[in-house]
């Protein structure tokens, strides 16, 4: 018999559900949005989710048939939250309430509710819980779309709701006193003698009901990186810093066939399944943590390249007012040869560089069928317009195949050496816009070879031209001047809101400060601009930008999302949040840690046991100790003072300081 939905209408569409304001919960691939009072009332995004499906929408408390007064909630770590509330009781004279209700929230699926009587009376009470549940795909329910709220039946100290060869269960701990089918009601009577309390844990899981589908919770995944410490100067260095790592804990995700093999998923709650570009973008600015993430991540998705043409999969993606969207899969490809370049430089051993080299290769052959005339690569493949930040992967890609075809004695290094200086050459001219201010790098060019002029964010990953050999970065598309006028144009207040780059100028036609592409700021953009300027010599520039999106984070609670609004800086305003910005996001967590650790300036060569740490030459966040780094797969510690002097204090055994 299929299952008798209760007698309430679904929602209708009404697009993606804003959760700006949610209390966001995550484990992946498992989540809890909540709103802040903790109610879920079965509106919205609300819920427990597990596998992608919402395991319980509605879980609401009454407490002698009232609501409690909602006090406080929020995060305690990403995947634990917690909710404050107050509660009268009836004969109460007095003017304060008597109870006090804390309920701790897991992304993992569990509740404990405890009513603490703080008054000078015994109390027997009603205490009940309304709970629900449609069984919808997150993804539906994300785009305003559900269905309606089954019917439940009675099992052991708890419910159950069953569809489409599923079943989500609730089991409370005390078992309730009477449980109520019809209107999904869970029913206890607490005694609570004064100053006493009473627990209640819920527990809400999802169960097969057909073979292959897997419920419950997994295990818990091994964190692949290290345990950072910043001290000294900036408190909200350190602070940042904290967030961000646990965000990215919340994040990790196994391989399914390999679990010893970990990367991230992008973001809650819109993808918390593997995406490559996210993934690789967050492994490779956590290299300085390490290289076990590196090696999980290049793994992971050197078995999902496609064997015949050595390309990732990736979806397209909004690209703002002037330019057709994106494919994902395109900057997924470069990124996996430049993530295995740079952490072989930070330590990953040669063996397990070697056993990658297969994947390289293939990506590389990929990188040959797709680049046009002149070398430059379309986006999407094929046909697609000639983005700037994606010739700037592609040029970045040729070294870094160069690199470790040399180092591995394979051929072909040198045709891709001749490659890049055959690109760098033509961008240089194709590319680069004169004007009597200066000039600017086109955002792209179309097809037939027009140039789109709207500058933006992406025009930063010019700046990002990759760690060499010899403790240095590779060679740019764009010549030395043309990379001063760039850091002019990003320090310029129509692309710097004060609270970090915009994705489109606000001198440009479409801008819109909430635009994905089209205005807003987007954290990892920025964090690409810190470490490129900061590497260039420009450090005022980037000093000023990381100071930007410190003052910003604090408006978030120092866990940055995806992206925030572009509008201006000024004292009157705090940064808006976006209302469909994923919270917490990979790239903006993982580009957190990357703007902070641009301020010690590492430039490792593990291969040749050397490593160079030119720090800016002022910090604006003063004298800092920077421990729990890894260079040569070994602990690594130094001191940055804040007129840019350093000292390493802890460091791999025959690690030589380079120039």
């Amino acid at each position: 018999m299929s299952p008798q939905p209760v007698n309430r209408p679904p929602r209708q569409d009404r697009g993606p559900q804003p959760v700006h304001d949610a209390v966001m919960c995550v484990a992946a691939p498992a989540l809890a949005v909540s709103p802040e009072h903790g109610q879920l009332d079965g509106s919205g995004l609300g819920g427990f989710y597990q596998g992608g499906r919402r395991v319980l929408a509605r879980c609401e408390l009454r407490i002698a048939g009232a609501p409690p007064v909602p006090v406080q909630g929020g995060l305690v770590t990403a995947g634990r939250a917690r909710f404050t509330s107050v509660a009268r009781v009836p004969g109460d004279t007095a003017p304060d309430p008597a109870l006090t209700v804390e309920r701790l929230r897991t992304a993992g699926g569990t509740e404990r509710i405890t009513v603490h009587n703080t008054g000078s009376r015994a109390l027997r009470i009603p205490f009940e819980v309304a709970l629900a549940t449609d069984l919808g795909e997150l993804a539906a329910i994300a785009a305003g779309s559900c269905g309606p709220e089954l019917q439940s039946s009675v099992c052991d100290a708890g419910l159950l709701w069953s569809a489409e060869g599923l079943r989500a269960r609730v089991t409370a701990v005390p078992a309730p006193e009477s449980a109520l089918a019809s209107a999904g009601l869970l029913c206890w009577e607490l005694a609570l003698p004064a100053g006493a309390s009473r627990t209640i844990e819920l527990r809400a899981t999802l169960e097969p009901a057909v073979a292959g589908v897997n419920g419950g919770s997994a295990p818990a995944v091994p964190v692949p990186w290290s345990a950072p410490e910043i001290r000294g100067g900036d408190g909200r260095a350190e602070t940042l810093l904290r967030a961000a790592l646990d965000d990215l804990r919340a994040l990790l995700l196994r391989d399914p066939e390999h679990p010893l093999d970990v990367h991230v998923a992008a973001g809650a709650p819109w993808r918390l399944g593997p995406a490559p570009a996210d993934a690789l973008w967050a492994a490779r600015m956590l290299l300085p943590l390490g290289t076990r993430l590196a090696a999980g991540t290049l793994r992971a998705f050197a078995r999902r390249q496609d064997p015949e043409t050595g390309g990732l999969p990736g979806p397209l993606r909004h690209a703002g007012p002037h330019l057709p969207p994106t494919c994902s899969g395109v900057e997924a490809g470069l990124l996996f040869v430049t993530l295995l370049a740079e952490a072989r430089r930070w330590g990953l051993p040669e063996r397990e560089t070697e056993q990658l080299l297969p994947a390289v290769e293939r990506g590389l052959r990929w990188l040959r069928s797709v680049a046009g005339e002149g070398g430059y690569v379309p986006d999407p493949v094929p046909g697609g317009p000639l983005r700037c930040d994606v010739q700037a992967h592609a040029h970045r890609a040729m070294l870094h195949g160069a690199d470790l075809l040399q180092a591995h004695g394979r051929p072909g290094a040198e045709e891709w050496r001749e490659r890049a200086e055959a690109l760098r050459r033509r961008f240089r001219e194709d590319f680069w816009l004169d004007d009597p201010a200066g000039g600017s790098p086109a955002a792209a060019l179309t097809p037939d070879g027009r140039p789109v002029p709207h500058l933006g964010s992406a025009a930063a990953h010019l700046l990002d031209t990759g760690l060499a050999g010899g403790c240095e970065f590779a060679p740019g598309l764009l010549d030395k001047v043309q990379t001063e006028q760039l850091a002019r144009l990003l320090a310029a207040p129509e692309l710097d809101s004060g609270w970090g780059l915009r994705t489109l100028s606000a001198k440009a036609p479409g801008y819109n400060p909430f635009g994905h592409r089209g205005g807003a700021v987007r954290v990892h953009e920025t964090a690409v601009a810190v470490a490129g300027l900061a590497a260039a010599g420009h450090e005022r520039e980037a000093m000023t930008l990381l100071l930007g999106v410190l003052d910003a984070a604090g408006a978030f609670g120092h866990r940055l999302p995806e992206m925030y609004a572009g509008e201006q800086r000024d004292e009157s305003r705090r940064p808006a949040p976006h209302p469909t910005a994923s919270r917490p996001a990979a790239v903006a967590a993982a580009g957190a840690v990357h703007m902070l650790l641009a301020l010690a300036g590492i430039r490792p060569d593990a291969p040749e046991r050397m490593v160079a740490v030119r720090p800016p030459a002022a910090s604006p966040l003063g004298d800092l100790d920077l421990a729990g780094l890894r260079v040569a797969e070994e602990p690594f510690a130094l001191r940055i003072g804040a007129s840019g002097t350093a000292v390493i204090e802890e460091a791999a055994p025959g690690l030589q300081l380079g120039a």
